[in-house]
């Protein structure tokens, strides 16, 4: 669901199963939440009577390719559930995906964010320096000195964190803190709980909240 659970599933290796049993309430509860504030603070526009008529573009899908997809798809989940590695499985899956002559290998390309993947690769590299050169053992132990084993305390600094970084490089700093915990388990589980949810704060929150501006922008919609 978030490209932070994809990295903590790794670094945790919690069962894909099991990571959504204990997730899925807290995700559907705060999606209900979200749901009904939209709905209360934004009630006038609700309550216009427009109607949004999207324009569909007209589709000219590929049977074959259509089958290949939603088979690698189920494919995919299925791998997830048996405890394969998620990252490892979906490039193994995505990669078979793309052995085809049906679609020329440009227009593939021409689909990608090149400066989605640029601002991620730059993320990983601030982090990764910010890691080695700031996060010595002393500022370790004294962070550890918060309590992190405790689920509010552990909640609120990844909330904090995930709105002054961004909730996926949170995730990366917060990783030797992690390590430190007697239960690693529990402690991902409350990273991926408050990361997500965090980043509902603010645009800086998620990725996938500056994904969603810079597209609106696009549009003539300003979000602010």
């Amino acid at each position: 669901g978030n490209q932070q659970n994809i990295m903590i599933g790794s670094f945790s290796q919690i069962p894909y199963a099991a990571f959504a049993a204990s997730l899925a309430p807290i995700a559907a509860a705060g999606l209900l939440l979200t749901v009904a504030l939209l709905a209360l603070f934004y009630r006038s526009e609700f309550r216009g009577g427009d109607r949004l008529e999207p324009r569909l573009p007209r589709l000219r899908a590929n049977r074959v390719l259509v089958l290949r997809s939603l088979g690698a798809t189920v494919l995919l989940v299925a791998v997830f559930f048996a405890g394969q590695p998620p990252a490892k499985a979906a490039i193994i899956v995505g990669a078979l995906l793309l052995l085809t002559r049906r679609v020329k290998s440009t227009r593939v390309y021409a689909e990608i964010d090149w400066s989605l993947l640029l601002m991620f690769t730059g993320l990983f590299i601030i982090v990764a320096g910010a890691e080695r050169v700031l996060l010595t053992p002393a500022v370790v132990d004294d962070v550890n000195a918060l309590h992190l084993a405790s689920v509010p305390m552990l909640s609120l600094v990844t909330a904090v964190l995930s709105n002054l970084v961004s909730n996926v490089p949170a995730v990366l700093v917060l990783k030797p803190f992690i390590a430190a915990l007697p239960d690693h388990a529990t402690a991902w589980k409350v990273v991926a709980m408050a990361s997500t949810l965090a980043g509902n704060f603010t645009i800086l929150g998620s990725v996938a909240n500056l994904i969603v501006v810079e597209k609106a922008a696009r549009r003539g919609i300003v979000i602010g």
